[in-house]
């Protein structure tokens, strides 16, 4: 039974297309907030005045642009949710007063305004309107936002993309540093750092099950994306990883010749499983998937980290488990009750979610 395999119950699972991102996935699983890898060569960097976390702040983004911050910046605006899920994380939530809808999730997100526009991206306008000290805006936005956004005499900083854990870190510390809440930044970055040594130790003596996490359509996460970095870490093989970078559309002739042994969801019914190619690898044959929390898995910031990687984690212990107790079986052993694994997996995700939303 397929039920038999569900390893994680989340319960904020919503659509997940970024603001801001032609995302190339409908259907069943939501595009991701960086679709497409832009080359980060010239990189940030962040020139200190004074004291290490005080004001005027000279900052270079991602687009070659040099930021000045005078003071402190007291009304901040986002146009993608990983920037506000990094600012609620660390504790800069009181001074934003403007998110995507995509960020509803965010505990009293809907008490700011929401500047998505109308039909797709972001507002311009509904930005201005915020009258914010500082606008960030992440990769999934493109640089052409953050220059119509400048155009508007507004101050805005733009990031580089992230494909790594280590790039979240860093934008962790960016941020951190562009709002003056640098110690905050540090401290969530040595939980993130803490739950990634966790949840490697927790699968380093387990067998590493071949996964694929299907944007819909035949896009997958592959290599040189923080998706892929989580699924490393959470102690899965992604095998979408040779087939290129970023997230390329794969023909059904090659997700099948991959046959991932576990599939990643955000559909608590997991109904891609039914689906061809899926239905046909060793993952939908046997009903293997771990549901995963869209706003965490696809938005590149320290608690999507957290929170992905142990739940991954998680699903490896049970497949593992599963896979003894079935050996067990085949010898006359007694094994657990059926769906045991469910409910053990269930309690876990409710309180990692509670954890997510902590005061």
């Amino acid at each position: 039974m397929r039920d038999r395999y569900v390893i994680a119950m989340a319960l904020l699972v919503a659509t997940a297309l970024m603001g801001g991102v032609a995302g190339p996935a409908a259907g069943a699983q939501p595009t991701t907030e960086s679709p497409t890898i832009e080359d980060p060569a010239d990189g940030s960097s962040v020139h200190q005045t004074d004291d290490a976390c005080g004001f005027p702040l000279e900052v270079t983004d991602a687009t070659g642009t040099t930021v000045t911050l005078d003071e402190r910046p007291e009304r901040i605006t986002t146009t993608n949710p990983s920037a506000a899920q990094t600012l609620w994380e660390i504790g800069a939530q009181d001074r934003v007063v403007g998110v995507t809808q995509y960020a509803a999730y965010l505990d009293g997100a809907s008490e700011r305004t929401n500047v998505s526009a109308e039909g797709f991206g972001v507002s311009v306008e509904r930005v201005v309107g915020t009258e914010p000290d500082l606008v960030l805006v992440p990769n999934a936005s493109s640089a052409s936002v953050a220059e119509s956004l400048r155009a508007q005499n507004l101050t805005v900083y733009h990031f580089d993309a992230a494909t790594s854990i280590a790039n979240i870190e860093e934008k962790t510390e960016t941020t951190g540093r562009l709002v003056g809440n640098c110690e905050a930044a540090t401290e969530t970055n040595a939980e993130m750092n803490e739950a990634v040594a966790d949840a490697e130790d927790r699968t380093a003596d387990l067998d590493r099950p071949n996964a694929l996490y299907p944007l819909g359509d035949g896009y997958v996460a592959a290599n040189n994306t923080f998706i892929n970095s989580l699924m490393e870490v959470g102690g899965v093989n992604n095998v979408a990883a040779a087939e290129g970078d970023g997230y390329p559309q794969l023909s059904n002739e090659v997700i099948l010749e991959t046959d991932p042994e576990l599939i990643l969801v955000t559909d608590p019914e997991a109904s891609i499983l039914d689906e061809e190619p899926y239905a046909s690898t060793t993952a939908g044959t046997e009903g293997n998937y771990v549901v995963m929390n869209v706003n965490y898995l696809n938005q590149p910031s320290p608690r999507s980290v957290i929170e992905s990687t142990e739940t991954l984690a998680t699903a490896v212990e049970e497949l593992q488990t599963e896979g003894e107790e079935s050996t067990d079986d085949e010898g006359g052993s007694q094994s657990q009750a059926p769906g045991f694994g469910v409910v053990a997996a269930l309690i876990a995700a409710l309180a990692a979610t509670l954890i997510a939303r902590r005061p």
